[in-house]
């Protein structure tokens, strides 16, 4: 059984710093790829991040050059370091897993992220 662990979050401030990490719990780490989609109130999910097994990454449009998304695999644990905050990021960021053998999808709770002065 596959259970996320989110942990970070909080209150930012405009060109701050947040970091957010997901502890995977379960097993074969290795064939999930590890992301995070952030939703904001009235808003649709947006994807934020993803990164292969391999560490390939993907970034949504909105954040490239911004957050950073790595995984240590030793520790099946998938961070989300988040540079140059604006207020637009304030969000639900949702940890997920995604198996890349079955196709199946799991969420994490969500941790709430607000960028303010």
């Amino acid at each position: 059984q596959v259970q996320l662990m989110e942990a970070g979050g909080g209150l930012g401030q405009p060109g701050g710093s947040l970091r957010l990490s997901c502890a995977y719990s379960g097993s074969a780490f290795a064939f999930y790829a590890m992301g995070w989609y952030r939703q904001a109130p009235g808003k649709e999910r947006e994807m934020v991040a993803i990164i292969s097994p391999g560490s390939s990454t993907n970034y949504g449009d909105s954040v490239k050059g911004r957050f950073t998304i790595s995984r240590d695999n030793g520790k099946s644990t998938v961070y989300l370091q988040m540079n140059s905050l604006k207020p637009e990021d304030t969000a639900v960021y949702y940890c997920y897993a995604h198996d890349l053998r079955t196709r199946v999808d799991h969420l994490a709770q969500g941790t709430q992220v607000t960028v303010s002065s």
